[in-house]
């Protein structure tokens, strides 16, 4: 890499992160939930946010609550006030931004440049460390509010990280200082990463969003209230034991139980019978490969989870 180093570098390879250099200035591209919560953060580690980009309304009321003082202006001044600038847009909108941004002449040698998406490693960045750049790929795992508890929600948060070699201790010192733990991740490895994510997060927001809506239809007052502990305790033992912690009428090959669900969740929710034969069928393919539903007890149980058209489909 032929980059030289700032005038106010981050910590480079070989230093421990104790042993720093002076405080970095910091450039949000993006001041949506993540990038201004990591600002924040970055202020409240000692470095200096000293500009933000955002157009919306939304983010210029995160930037004046997470980043009081901070002004906002063009993608391309962020750069020229700071030594690291954090490039917090959507996915989709990162590779032609630092396309943009390199081509414009806005990166200078030397500046540590790093992205938070979770799909992208430091490949994305191809174009901005040809022209000097320093890159770095830091995901934070954690779902942002755009308020102040985010910033409180980084501790022991950990972070998906892809760096060049030479970048590893940079990235870890910031990821640290964020309060953060650093996870390396492959480049090659960042969509499957990134798709595991979504499943555990994206898709547990929908599904417990459909289990309050049916509680709300039978009568349930206060949902969240009945489902907090249950959901809570399932979630802590799949996380401690894994498929051993599946439970109830599909791990136990109760078809008829089953059946019910589908027979009422066609009058009352059809739009949610795929999502639950998916899901079931998912189920009962973990509890059969881990020894939890017995053979014998899941022909049955097939069966019901077949949908219409399986058996013509070849299926």
């Amino acid at each position: 890499m032929n980059a030289q180093p700032p005038e106010n570098p981050g910590p480079r390879a070989g230093e421990r992160a104790e042993d720093r250099p002076a405080r970095l200035t910091v450039g949000i591209v993006g001041a949506g939930r993540v990038g201004c919560a990591l600002g924040a953060a970055l202020r409240t580690a000692g470095h200096r946010p000293v500009a933000a980009s955002g157009v919306s309304e939304a983010s210029r009321r995160r930037a004046a609550e997470l980043l009081p003082g901070v002004p906002l202006v063009e993608p391309a001044e962020v750069l020229a006030r700071a030594d690291l600038v954090l490039l917090t847009v959507p996915d989709d909108a990162l590779p032609d931004l630092v396309a943009g941004l390199a081509r414009t002449g806005a990166i200078r040698p030397g500046q540590l440049l790093a992205h938070t998406s979770g799909r992208f490693g430091a490949g994305v960045l191809e174009p901005a460390l040809r022209a000097g750049a320093l890159p770095l790929a830091l995901h934070p795992v954690m779902t942002f509010t755009g308020t102040a508890v985010d910033v409180a929600r980084l501790a022991g948060c950990s972070f998906g990280v892809t760096a060049p070699e030479e970048l590893r201790l940079a990235a870890q010192a910031l990821v640290i200082e964020m309060g953060g733990e650093p996870e390396w991740i492959a480049e090659e490895s960042r969509p499957l990463y990134h798709a595991a994510l979504a499943m555990g997060a994206n898709h547990l927001v929908t599904l417990v969003s459909q289990a309050m809506e049916l509680l709300r239809t039978t009568g349930v007052e206060a949902p969240d209230r009945m489902l907090g502990p249950l959901l809570g305790a399932a979630l802590d033992n799949a996380l401690r034991s894994g498929d051993a912690a599946l439970t109830g009428p599909v791990a136990r090959g109760d078809a008829g139980t089953v059946s019910a669900h589908v027979a009422e969740l066609g009058r009352h929710a059809p739009q949610m019978v795929s999502g639950y034969l998916a899901m079931a069928r998912a189920t009962a393919d973990r509890a059969l490969d881990h020894g939890l539903l017995k053979p014998e007890s899941a022909e049955e149980l097939l069966d019901v989870l077949s949908e219409p058209g399986d058996e013509e489909d070849g299926r």
